[in-house]
C-alpha cells in the first residue's frame, strides 16, 4: 500500500451492554477509493463516527493518525478543519433553503459582519460544476430529486476543501442511473486527489469502484483486500462478511400452485391533489394465496403510491376503480380499515414512517395491534414482553433485550422489528416496500427466509423492489409499473432483467 492518509489504530468503542468496535485497525492510502463493508451492526458507521468526531476523543480508546499527525477530534468541526467530511445516508440538507444556502450552511462567506450572498452564489456555482450538476443554485432543495441532493451534499463537502470524503450508503436511495453517475463522480474526484471511503451494501458497486476493501464483522477487522491484486469478488466478500459461504442468497421454496385469488384490483386510478396529476392510471392486477408478487419499475413509477392507495390511502389520493379482498369489494378510507381486513404495509422508510426510534423493541412490535394485549384499555406489560420475545426468536432479531431502544439496532434488525410489527396484526396480505433497502447480504438472506416461510404458511406478499435480482429471485409473478401504469406481467420463469427494464422504460 502507498503512503497512508489515514490510520486508525486499535479503536475500541463501547455502548451500554455492547462493544461496537473491538480493537479495530484501519488504514487508507492517499488518493484511493477504499470501501468498507460488513453486515449491519458490524461497526462500519460507528468507526466513521469515531473518525469524524461524532464520537469525540475520550469516548473511545485507540489512536487516529491523519496525514501522519495524531488527531483528537472533539466534534465534526474539528475533523472538517483537518480536511475530513462525512456524508450520511440520511442527507443533512434543509429542504426549504436554496442550493447555495445549503452548500455553505455553517461555512458562510462573509464580507465584514454580513454574509456576501453574491460571492456565495458564485462559489456555489463553481462547486456545482465540480460535481457535474447543472441546476440553478437559487432552487430550493425540496424541488430536487434524491440523486441531485446527493451531489449537492458532495458539493458542500468540497466547499470545505476536503481531502478525505466519507460516504455512508450514498446510493441506497438512488436508481441505477443516478448511482452510476455518483460512482463516476467519485472516480473523477480520485483523479483530482480526493481520497474516498465508501460504505456500501451493494457488492457489485464495491467491486466496480474499490481500490481496496476492508471487511468488518462483529466489531472487528477481518481483512483488507487489494482489488488490483484480484482479491475482491462477491463470493469472497460475502464469506468474510458473514463468516460462511452463502451459495444461493434466495432460499429455495415449494411454489404452491394455488388458484385462489386473495386480492383483485380493477381499473385502479389515483389522482394526487398536491401534484395536480394522476399518479396511477387504470391499474389491474391480482394476488393469489401463498404467492409473492413482485412490483418492478423505476423510482417515481407509482409503485409506492399503489401500495399506499391499497392500504387505506394515507396519501389522500382521489381514487377510482374497484378492489376485491377474498371476493368482497372493499373501499378502505383509512389504514385501520385495511389492517382490520387483514392487509399490512411495511413502509420503505422504516426510520421515518415505520418505527418509533426512541421507543423500545417491544413497544414497536405491538404498536399496530395494542388491543390484542390490552384489558379495558390498559396494556398488559407481561403480554407485551411475551409477544415481543416470540417475534425476537422467530425472526432472529439480534438485540440483548426487547427493552432495547429500536434506534440503537442495526438496519437489518430494525427491518425485522418493522416486519414483526405487521405480522402481529395477523395479516393475510403483507405489502413489503423495498424490504431490504440499506441492509447487508446476511440480513437480506434472513428477510428472504422469513418471506419464504410466511408464503409457505399461506400468507400472500406484494414485494416492491428496485433491485432486479431480488425481484427475479423471490417473485412468483412480476408486474412492471411505468409512469403510473402496468406495462407488463411476467411469470417467474419468463422474467429477465432485460425484459423488465424494457417494460419499465416504456
Amino acid at each position: 500500500m502507498s503512503t497512508p492518509i489515514l490510520e486508525m489504530q486499535h479503536i475500541t468503542k463501547e455502548f451500554p451492554g455492547v462493544k461496537a468496535l473491538n480493537d479495530v485497525s484501519f488504514r487508507v492510502a492517499a488518493g484511493e477509493i477504499h470501501c468498507l463493508v460488513g453486515e449491519n451492526g458490524a461497526g462500519k458507521s460507528t468507526l466513521m463516527k469515531v473518525l469524524s468526531g461524532v464520537y469525540p476523543h475520550g469516548s473511545y480508546s485507540g489512536d487516529i493518525l491523519f496525514n501522519g499527525q495524531a488527531q483528537k477530534f472533539s466534534g465534526i468541526r474539528d475533523s472538517e478543519k483537518a480536511g475530513i467530511a462525512i456524508i450520511y445516508q440520511e442527507l443533512a440538507l434543509v429542504p426549504e433553503m436554496t442550493v447555495f444556502e445549503n452548500i455553505f450552511l455553517g461555512n458562510e462567506i462573509h464580507n465584514g459582519f454580513t454574509v456576501d450572498w453574491n460571492e456565495t452564489i458564485k462559489r456555489a456555482t463553481e462547486m456545482l460544476t465540480k460535481v457535474h450538476l447543472d441546476v440553478n443554485p437559487e432552487m430550493k432543495i425540496k424541488d430536487l430529486g434524491v440523486g441531485k441532493q446527493q451531489l449537492i451534499e458532495i458539493a458542500k463537502a468540497l466547499s470545505k476543501h476536503v481531502q478525505l470524503l466519507i460516504l455512508d450508503e450514498p446510493t441506497a436511495a438512488l436508481n441505477e442511473t443516478d448511482s452510476e453517475n455518483l460512482l463516476d463522480l467519485l472516480r473523477g474526484l480520485k483523479d483530482h486527489g480526493v481520497t474516498c471511503i465508501l460504505i456500501s451494501h451493494k457488492l457489485k458497486e464495491v467491486i466496480s469502484i474499490a481500490d481496496s476493501v476492508t471487511v468488518l464483522r462483529d466489531g472487528k477487522t477481518i481483512c483488507t483486500l487489494d482489488a488490483h491484486q484480484g482479491e475482491v469478488s462477491e463470493a469472497v466478500l460475502i464469506k468474510h462478511m458473514v463468516g460462511r459461504e452463502i451459495d444461493n442468497i434466495y432460499p429455495p421454496r415449494q411454489r404452491m400452485a394455488s388458484e385462489e385469488i386473495l386480492l383483485e384490483v380493477r381499473n385502479w386510478s389515483a389522482y394526487d391533489p398536491n401534484l395536480g396529476r394522476n399518479v396511477l392510471k387504470e391499474i389491474s392486477f391480482n394476488v393469489k394465496k401463498g404467492e409473492i408478487i413482485g412490483f418492478a419499475g423505476l423510482m417515481g413509477s407509482g409503485r409506492t403510491e399503489l401500495a399506499k392507495s391499497i392500504f387505506g390511502n394515507p396519501g389522500g389520493y382521489h381514487i377510482q376503480g374497484e378492489m376485491y379482498l377474498r371476493g368482497v369489494q372493499q373501499n378502505f378510507s383509512h389504514p385501520q380499515q385495511a389492517i382490520s381486513a387483514g392487509v399490512a404495509y411495511v413502509t420503505e422508510d422504516r426510520k421515518g414512517n415505520g418505527l418509533i426510534l426512541i421507543q423500545d423493541v417491544k413497544q414497536n412490535i405491538t404498536l399496530a395491534n395494542l388491543r390484542a394485549i390490552s384489558e379495558r384499555g390498559v396494556v398488559d406489560s407481561n403480554a407485551e414482553v411475551k409477544v415481543a420475545n416470540e417475534y425476537k426468536t422467530s425472526l432472529n432479531i439480534k438485540t440483548p433485550t426487547v427493552e432495547q431502544t429500536v434506534g440503537n439496532l442495526s438496519g437489518g434488525n430494525q427491518q425485522k422489528v418493522s416486519v414483526a410489527k405487521w405480522l402481529f396484526v395477523k395479516p393475510d396480505l403483507l405489502i413489503l416496500d423495498e424490504p431490504t433497502r440499506g441492509i447487508d447480504v446476511g440480513a437480506k438472506y434472513e428477510i428472504y427466509t422469513i418471506m419464504t416461510r410466511l408464503v409457505e404458511q399461506g400468507l400472500s406478499i406484494i414485494m416492491i423492489s428496485s433491485e432486479l435480482p431480488e425481484i427475479l429471485g423471490m417473485s412468483d409473478r412480476v408486474y412492471i409499473v411505468s409512469s403510473g401504469k402496468i406495462t407488463g406481467e411476467l411469470p417467474a420463469g419468463e422474467a429477465t432483467q432485460e425484459k423488465i427494464m424494457h417494460l419499465a422504460t416504456n
